[in-house]
């Protein structure tokens, strides 16, 4: 596997078929994607892991993070995220931190983020925030 970062544009096709399967590519654009910093995982040349950060005042958010269903389990995902954390120890941001859905919470636990705040929801999902002290 191969993680390297990548436009924007070529987050959205993978984005759009894991995370919205029934909107636009279009609809899968985020404010910010044009500063962003994009990571594509690679096998076989095949995009099959995307995952955007964001970086403000000290503060890097993942948003969009999305492993191809037929590579999902496989740790992927694991290494998509160990690789962005260990980039992000060479810039400015001092704080990672993400909305995570409730069920993926051990997940993110496992690379040392906890959760903060309260419960909330988005369409219907219970989600936290986690951080991570970088």
């Amino acid at each position: 596997m191969q993680i390297c970062k990548i436009s924007s544009e070529q987050t959205m096709l993978l984005r759009q078929r894991v995370l919205w399967r029934n909107e636009t590519t279009e609809f899968c654009r985020v404010d910010g994607d044009e500063d962003a910093s994009h990571f594509g995982a690679f096998i076989n040349d095949n995009l099959v892991c995307v995952a955007s950060v964001y970086l403000t005042q000290g503060k890097a958010r993942l948003r969009k993070f999305a492993t191809d269903t037929d590579y999902q389990n496989q740790g992927v995902g694991s290494e998509m995220l160990n690789h962005i954390i260990q980039s992000l120890k060479s810039t400015e941001a001092n704080l990672f931190w993400c909305d995570a859905r409730e069920s993926a919470l051990g997940f993110y636990r496992r690379f040392g983020m906890t959760p903060y705040g309260v419960r909330f929801y988005k369409q219907g999902i219970p989600y936290f925030k986690m951080k991570l002290a970088l």
